[in-house]
């Protein structure tokens, strides 16, 4: 069962024992705090995949490239984009008819580490020397050993030689450089790299950042502290002090944003949007508030190790089981839509010619009778053994809006003989812990992606996370489909827009079949300003706003 709500005034009250911890303010404009819901947890780069960490590096780290707010690829820790007209990219010739690519990046000339060590090529040796150990315990090592080698031509200049050539062969987004001079000692045991990084055992130390801001100062779940990067060379950032303050209950939020404890709500990581909309209505006045539709869409994982849950039959009847546009209309009064695949409307991969799943318990019901679960006593069903069709379904804890649809999905999968025990995590917990290490049942959270973004991570086979890969897959499920692999490998390395698309079709086909998730909704972000801050623009992808925090101004 879940654990009881707090009321207004236990929240109130927490709120103010949380305050109690946190640094003062300092008077005027020249520093920024932001509330997010999420713990960032420990900050490398290349360990976890987190909002709230990405959020918080888009201050003080520059990837080589990522998509911005017109959702074109840009260089920002470069200083140009190969292509194969400018001759920056050539295409090779490799054994089996096979074709890959040899890209090559210039450093900017002026990029230092906060404590004024310059960002070089070493850098970058260290950081595939990291992501090619399997130990390491990487997100992304498919990126990694996609590389198999690297060609130095000085400090600033190198080659990558990739096995295949994509269809978005100049974008090395996940490629972030992590800081030789200070990693390299943490680094001498890659079984202990998780623990040893000196992102998570001396998140202050200068060495680790390269942008505008350097953390530092960081209380475990509660803030992080940044300061202006001195050797910096690109346009300042507008304040002398940003402090990102976790606050994962969203009514204490909504209460820190009223009292002027926080200056903002981060759209990325910040209110869901029914609550969003509520404040609106009742503060809107005195704040600036963006919406902005996004890629993520909010799901329900399956763990498909799961005997019942490997069953396509059962996860198909839970779909069926769900009213889910009654949802939608009644949570966010529609304006976030059903979603019915893992690809939003607004991207270029989109179909709709893909199964599905309209409410109909009768159907979910004969569903669930063919898989063997009968109804038994009290409205559950069971199987011949006797076994209860129960699970446990989590979500992070302290996210309103999250934990009414969970009341939802608990009730109205009850409807069809179905037991859900709701068993929440903070964040920091469900992302860091639970969700890689696939210790769950059932999880309802959200995927965002940058545009046409091959989801290989999420589904191919070979990227399931488990001990021997240092958990570092991100297709946490564990599912397996042959074709669905041979799709993804095909995608990736077809250069036609137009044979891309049906691709495209035929793996949104193949996952709204099997399911190994279930989808929800397509979300849209609300980004709750002061109105004296200027230039802020959400990306509705990936790539979170504060990576262009140059841009941001302040008006009187």
């Amino acid at each position: 069962m879940a654990a009881p709500r707090p009321g207004p005034l236990r929240r109130l009250v927490f709120a103010a024992l949380l305050f109690a911890s946190w640094p003062a303010l300092a008077a005027g404009h020249n520093t920024l705090t932001i509330g997010v819901t999420q713990a960032p947890g420990p900050l490398n780069p290349n360990i976890d995949v987190l909002a709230a960490k990405s959020y918080v590096l888009g201050l003080a780290l520059r990837p080589f490239t990522v998509y911005d707010a017109d959702w074109r690829l840009v260089c920002l820790l470069c200083t140009r984009l190969p292509s194969i007209a400018n001759g920056l990219a050539v295409p090779t010739n490799l054994p089996g008819g096979k074709r890959g690519v040899d890209l090559t990046y210039t450093i900017r000339d002026d990029a230092r580490w906060a404590d004024g060590v310059p960002v070089t090529t070493a850098d970058v040796m260290f950081t595939y020397e990291v992501g090619r150990n399997k130990q390491s315990a990487v997100s992304n090592g498919e990126l990694y050993r996609r590389i198999t080698g690297i060609t130095v031509k000085d400090a600033k200049t190198f080659t990558l030689h990739l096995d295949k050539l994509d269809f978005d062969y100049a974008a090395i987004n996940d490629f972030v450089l992590l800081p030789a001079h200070v990693e390299r000692t943490a680094f001498a045991d890659p079984a202990q790299y998780r623990v040893r990084t000196r992102y998570a055992t001396d998140p202050a130390d200068p060495g680790l950042y390269n942008g505008p801001y350097r953390v530092s100062e960081v209380s475990p779940g509660a803030y992080i502290v940044l300061q202006r990067n001195p050797y910096w060379a690109g346009r300042p950032g507008p304040f002398r002090q940003i402090t990102v303050r976790a606050i994962e209950n969203t009514a204490a939020l909504t209460a820190n944003l009223l009292s002027g404890t926080i200056d903002m709500v981060a759209g990325e990581i910040g209110l869901p949007l029914d609550e969003a909309v509520a404040f609106d209505k009742a503060h809107g006045a005195g704040y600036h508030v963006i919406y902005k539709p996004d890629l993520a869409f909010e799901h329900v994982d399956f763990n498909l190790d799961v005997p019942a849950l490997a069953d396509r039959r059962v996860r198909q009847a839970l779909a069926y089981g769900l009213d889910r546009k009654g949802l939608a209309q009644s949570l966010f009064g529609g304006r976030q839509p059903v979603a019915d695949s893992f690809v939003s409307p607004n991207d270029v991969g989109y179909t709709g010619d893909v199964p599905h799943y309209a409410y109909d318990p009768a159907r979910a019901a004969a569903l669930l009778d063919a898989a063997g679960w009968h109804q038994g006593p009290g409205g559950i069903r069971r199987n011949a053994a006797g076994q209860k069709l129960s699970f446990t379904l989590m979500t992070t804890a302290g996210n309103h809006s999250r934990e009414l649809v969970e009341q939802v999905l608990q009730s109205e999968w009850r409807r069809i003989g179905v037991d859900i025990q709701i068993k929440n995590q903070p964040a920091r917990v469900l992302f860091g812990q639970t969700i890689p290490h696939r210790q769950f049942q059932l999880a309802m959270y959200a995927w965002i992606s940058s545009p046409e973004n091959v989801p290989r991570e999420l589904f191919r086979s070979s990227e399931i996370p488990d001990a021997a890969n240092g958990y570092s897959g991100e297709n946490v499920a564990g599912y397996k489909n042959p074709e669905m692999d041979r799709l993804l490998d095909a995608l990736e390395v077809e250069l036609d827009p137009a044979k891309r698309k049906t691709m495209w079709a035929a793996i949104e086909r193949i996952y709204a079949t099997d399911l190994p998730s279930l989808p929800l909704y397509f979300r849209s972000d609300a980004y709750i300003l002061p109105k004296w801050l200027h230039g802020l623009r959400p990306t509705g992808n990936q790539y979170p706003s504060t990576l262009w925090v140059t841009d941001w101004t302040v008006a009187p």
